[in-house]
């Protein structure tokens, strides 16, 4: 197996954009303004590591079928995140903000690790990722999206409040949305024409 750096970019523009108006980056961006910044992203890194080790695993198990199957598959899923991020929810700003300050590596550590750990089963980019591994392979989506995750989670701990205000999240999702229905409308076509 060959190493795509395309497949790489991709995963990574895909994750990113997708991730962006998520609620973890909301709850990165809560736990950065009550805890140390630099403990919370090594508890949000690791859980998002743990993640995309999860979905590539089950991408890497659907890349098993045969070609035509995967290419309907990856199709139902990106029109599937393309309608997730176009409906965008608006909801996520309801994180629990209240609370004392916490301190100390290993209590800032569990805490960041648990609030992504469980937010994130089930959610658009764990799913995205498991359909980019089953179609592009499973170790250049796999440094693609953690690195994707890595990176939001950091921004939105080092430049979070400017993303709020500067960035619509409507216009961040609208254009993760268009991305992903271009790339089901791709997928579609590569399965009954290659």
């Amino acid at each position: 197996m060959s190493f795509d750096p395309l497949a790489m970019l991709t995963a990574f523009g895909l994750i990113f954009l997708a991730e962006l108006p998520d609620k973890t980056m909301f709850a990165s961006l809560a736990m950065g303004t009550r805890m140390r910044p630099l403990y919370v992203w090594f508890g949000t890194s690791t859980a998002f590591i743990v993640h995309v080790a999860l979905a590539v695993g089950a991408g890497s198990l659907i890349g098993l079928l045969p070609n035509v199957a995967v290419k309907l598959v990856s199709a139902a899923l990106f029109a599937f995140g393309a309608v997730v991020l176009l409906r965008g929810g608006g909801d996520d700003d309801d994180e629990d903000a209240a609370g004392r300050t916490v301190t100390g590596f290993w209590p800032v550590y569990t805490t960041a690790f648990m609030a992504v750990f469980i937010s994130e089963w089930g959610d658009l980019t764990q799913i995205t990722t498991a359909n980019l591994a089953a179609t592009n392979g499973w170790l250049p989506t796999a440094i693609g999206s953690a690195a994707a995750l890595m990176t939001v989670s950091a921004l939105a701990l080092i430049v979070g409040r400017f993303i709020a205000k500067k960035v619509p999240l409507k216009t961040v999702q609208r254009i993760g949305g268009a991305c992903m229905g271009v790339l089901a409308v791709w997928t579609l076509v590569e399965a009954f024409t290659g």
